[in-house]
């Protein structure tokens, strides 16, 4: 089983930047084997993929849209991905969650995922 917890959403004025963590814990599971990806979801849209990292190795991932104003890292001492996203505007409100994968390489699908957190939203003011 592996849980995650996702933090960090609010209100923010466009053009701000915004950190998004993700605790995440297992048990059962050897971390290493999994990729972790964040999501975003507007109201009757399916989940898109923002960005996505392999716990081993660090290998990274974004969506050609956000590739250019986010980052995604994990925390070098906890058990916490981030993502940061810079330039904030008004599309990129929307309810963000984290997921575990179990590959090695870094999934864009969401059906990859198996294990959710239950998401944060994210509102930008203009």
């Amino acid at each position: 089983q592996v849980q995650l917890v996702e933090t960090g959403g609010g209100l923010v004025q466009a053009g701000e930047s915004l950190r998004l963590s993700c605790a995440v814990s297992a048990s059962g599971r050897t971390l290493s084997n999994y990729c972790i990806g964040w999501f975003r979801q507007t109201p009757g849209n399916e989940r898109q993929f923002v960005a996505g990292m392999t716990w081993y190795g660090g290998r990274t991932k974004y969506s050609d849209p956000m590739k250019d104003r986010s980052t995604i890292a994990k925390d070098r001492t906890q058990d916490i991905v981030y993502l940061q996203i810079d330039s904030l505007n008004a599309e990129d409100t929307a309810v963000y969650y984290c997921a575990a994968a179990a590959y090695k390489v870094v999934m864009q699908a969401a059906p990859n995922y198996s294990y959710w957190g239950q998401g944060t939203q994210v509102t930008v003011s203009s």
